[in-house]
């Protein structure tokens, strides 16, 4: 069996942590249907168990280390 899972729009600061309410950085889709967000910390306390249940997995994690775009200087 194949199964087609839809491109998921990125994560924002409306997608909370199922287990404390942070913002979400990974959003778990389920084997059996559903998803789950997490916040960093509790997507890799609970990453073993997770990988087991998951059809797919959407890490955005990155973003927490990123540099922010500098702002343009406009010369006057």
């Amino acid at each position: 069996m194949t199964t087609v899972l839809t491109p998921a729009s990125p994560l924002t600061a409306a997608d909370r942590c199922d287990r404390c309410g942070a913002q979400a950085y990974l959003r778990v889709v389920l084997i059996s249907g559903g998803e789950l967000l997490f916040c960093a910390h509790h997507g890799r306390k609970f990453e073993p168990e997770l990988k087991k249940i998951a059809a797919e997995i959407q890490d955005e994690t990155e973003r927490l280390t990123a540099a922010p775009a500098s702002p343009e200087t406009e010369e006057r």
